[in-house]
């Protein structure tokens, strides 16, 4: 058995676009349909009733478009909504939250993990649970980096503006650094984490300042690559994977509810030509 109707991916902006990647590199033959909420991002400083509003408005439009499975490549939408999601539809629901919880709560070896997040990722402590539900040991420090999201949304993922943004925000769990890259208020090695989990699918566009912030002590987790392969696995079981004989191959589909041009902008990053239709969409829900 095989569906080749497309999977639909929703984000609040263009980070879910790290995602789609993994998605397309893990299952080259299936179709997508990806919607970005540009135009109401950062979907992490609304309320939950905000945030639960615009997402369903997205999630319906994917369903009108007849996708056969959705990933919610949110982590705010995932943390604050999934399970109202998987009671209104009727079809298989993925989220980031747990894929990701599951590769930190795997990667870490001193059992002392850090995730960076939205303010409203972190306020549900979804990942929190979801790691401790993977292994009790493990200390969690949660952290909101409300800053991270709108410079890429603007399409800024490098210079000195970003590393100042980046260093400050991770501050709090590896401690601040000098002029020499030096820390000056070292934790000491018994307390400092060993694993970041990167909770906003948008910062992997942001990957090589954390990267180098963070230092090669600490290895760096983000739940796109997990994500993909717990797609996969759902597909299969389910029955739903494309079949692979299809006369015109996969199809993929962009939608915006922000300027196209930026969002084919930092589309363009990651894909190169090949995303280079974008339509837009508009959503007009507001929270009740």
């Amino acid at each position: 058995m095989a569906d080749p109707r497309p999977i639909g991916i929703f984000d609040s902006g263009v980070g879910g676009l790290t995602v789609l990647r993994e998605i397309l590199r893990r299952s080259p033959l299936e179709s997508t349909i990806y919607l970005g909420d540009n135009a109401r991002a950062p979907y992490g400083i609304r309320t939950d009733d905000e945030v639960r509003a615009f997402s369903t408005e997205a999630l319906d439009a994917l369903v009108d478009r007849d996708v056969k499975a959705i990933v919610v490549a949110c982590n705010t939408s995932t943390a604050v909504a999934l399970g109202h999601f998987r009671r209104r539809y009727d079809l298989p629901i993925l989220g980031v939250v747990r894929p990701g919880a599951v590769t930190a709560a795997l990667t870490t070896r001193n059992r002392r993990v850090g995730v960076i997040a939205t303010p409203a990722t972190v306020r549900s402590h979804a990942y929190f649970t979801a790691i401790k539900d993977e292994n009790p040991a493990v200390e969690v420090y949660e952290h909101a980096t409300p800053t991270f999201v709108p410079l890429v949304e603007a399409g800024e993922l490098s210079g000195p503006d970003v590393e100042a943004a980046v260093a400050e925000g991770l501050a709090p769990l590896l401690g601040a650094r000098d002029a020499a890259g030096e820390f000056v208020f070292p934790l000491p090695a018994s307390a400092r984490i060993d694993t970041l989990l990167l909770g906003c699918t948008h910062y992997p566009l942001l990957l090589p300042v954390i990267a180098a912030v963070a230092g090669d002590a600490v290895a760096i987790v983000d739940s796109a690559t997990a994500t993909a392969s717990a797609l996969s696995e759902l597909l299969a079981i389910n029955g739903l994977d494309a079949p692979a004989d299809q006369p015109s191959g996969p199809i993929h589909i962009q939608l915006t509810t922000g300027n196209v041009a930026g969002f084919r902008s930092v589309a363009g990053r990651l894909f190169g030509d090949a995303f280079v239709d974008v339509e837009p969409v508009e959503l007009t829900a507001v929270a009740s």
